[in-house]
């Protein structure tokens, strides 16, 4: 049997590991990593259901078709009960068989997949990734970390392109929700009405082109995490729906009788304060502190200038990855100019500076010449003939360490005095600052 089973799967393409014995293949079971385990039931010592138990301990776990020469549902059942995937009984036609394994392989790619992706999504969000050193980012990852597994309601304050939606994806991927839904909308993207229906969903002919039943956001993330984005444009009647959702854990749809009930983690980010809307009853107030259970602020770039030479370099790495090229350098005096300027667009801005500045880079280092007119214009690096009339009768090298020098201290000003963040932004080592401020 073992013989026409192995021959079979080597017929339709298959690697193979035959035994007949169970002791033995439970044995080579680490080794083989196998996707697929066919084994009967019944045999000598020890049976099918010891290399089922074997399979379960397996990480990852294959798909285990068990054989049975006996009929039994019992059995069966048993094994399915277990972790089989799935069982046939003897004596089993071909094709059966052929189907049976083909099944199990396209599930185990399914699986394998599965996991891969969830993996890659976790190392995507995690919340070491939102860059940053400064004492403003701390504070921020110090929160996202207390909170992260809990069920409350977070309302994530800040401007537009500070890395909000960031923030509510590691959330989620950091929370035991992180296996079933995140779902995001932008409040600001559609009308009342159609907001509304893709929240809540509707019934079929509740209004004009409602030709079928539809499921809204907040059922798609059973279980998951609905990211409501710029919930400071959301009308005042749909405040009101959504007030009475966090309040009763229910939803309706629109053109609909019966309410149904929902398990979902609700985030929330505003781009405007909204304490002027609460002031001229622009936005409920009693909605604010359902929203705002634990509000995370998340700072502008201007107020965490000592992070856009780690920003800088991160994106400079994530572009290269992405075009599959070297990473080019940016040199100081580029470096300079990114830390001058005041970024309105905050952190989005400045990947789309870098991402400019990397295409149009020549050779490996990204100059000041490379990167936007609007970043130059403002955050222009200091011209050398400005600092006065030039020191004529120094050697060319005294002069040159000189105003080394002159510009190391201006970068550890520019840093509030720290050296650590002044190499950083160099791009020079520690013990290189310190040996260039000696000369």
């Amino acid at each position: 049997m073992v013989e026409v089973i192995a021959t079979l799967c080597r017929d339709l393409g298959h690697h193979v590991s035959p035994f007949n014995s169970a002791e033995r293949a439970i044995e080579a079971l680490a080794a083989c990593e196998p996707q697929v385990v066919i084994a009967d039931i019944k045999m000598e010592t020890l049976g099918g259901f010891d290399v089922l138990r074997a399979c379960n301990d397996l990480a990852p776990k294959p798909a285990v078709i068990m054989i049975t020469g006996y009929a039994s549902v019992e059995t069966a059942v048993e094994a399915m009960k277990l972790g089989a995937y799935d069982y046939v009984t003897k004596p089993f036609k071909v094709d059966e068989l052929q189907l049976t394994i083909q099944r199990a392989l396209d599930f185990q790619c399914a699986v394998r997949e599965n996991v891969y992706l969830k993996n890659e999504l976790r190392e995507r969000y995690k919340f070491e990734n939102i860059i940053g050193t400064s004492s403003r980012m701390q504070e921020v990852y110090n929160l996202i970390a207390k909170v992260a597994n809990t069920d409350s309601t977070i309302l994530i304050q800040g401007e537009s392109g500070t890395g909000k939606e960031l923030v509510a994806r590691a959330l989620h991927f950091n929370s035991r929700r992180q296996h079933h839904p995140f779902v995001a909308i932008n409040c600001s993207a559609l009308p009342e009405n159609l907001l509304e229906s893709e929240l809540f969903g509707h019934r079929k002919g509740a209004f004009t082109g409602a030709v079928q039943d539809k499921m809204g956001l907040f059922e798609e993330a059973h279980q998951g995490t609905i990211f409501l984005d710029e919930i400071n444009s959301m009308a005042q009647p749909l405040q009101t729906k959504l007030l009475r959702v966090l309040q009763e854990r229910q939803i309706r749809r629109v053109g609909d009788t019966k309410s149904v009930p929902i398990n979902v983690r609700v985030l929330a980010a505003t781009n405007e304060p909204l304490e002027e809307k609460l002031r001229n009853g622009g936005f409920r107030e009693d909605l604010y502190y359902r929203l705002a259970v634990i509000p995370i602020d998340m700072p502008p770039l201007r107020e965490r200038l000592e992070d856009i030479p780690l920003l800088a370099q991160h994106f400079i790495q994530k572009i290269a990855h992405q075009n599959q090229a070297g990473a080019p350098k940016i040199d100081s005096p580029a470096l300079k100019c990114l830390a001058g300027y005041h970024w309105p667009g905050n952190v989005r801005e400045l990947e789309n500076a870098i991402e400019r500045a990397c295409a149009l880079c020549e050779g490996a280092q990204i100059k000041v010449d490379d990167l936007p007119p609007q970043v130059v214009n403002r955050g222009a690096a200091p011209n050398p003939d400005a600092a006065g009339p030039l020191p004529v009768g120094q050697t060319l090298d005294q002069f040159i360490r000189d105003l080394e020098r002159r510009f190391i201290e201006e970068t550890i000003r520019f840093n509030e005095n720290s050296r650590e963040r002044a190499a950083r932004m160099l791009g020079i080592s520690m013990a290189t600052l310190y040996r260039k401020l000696a000369h």
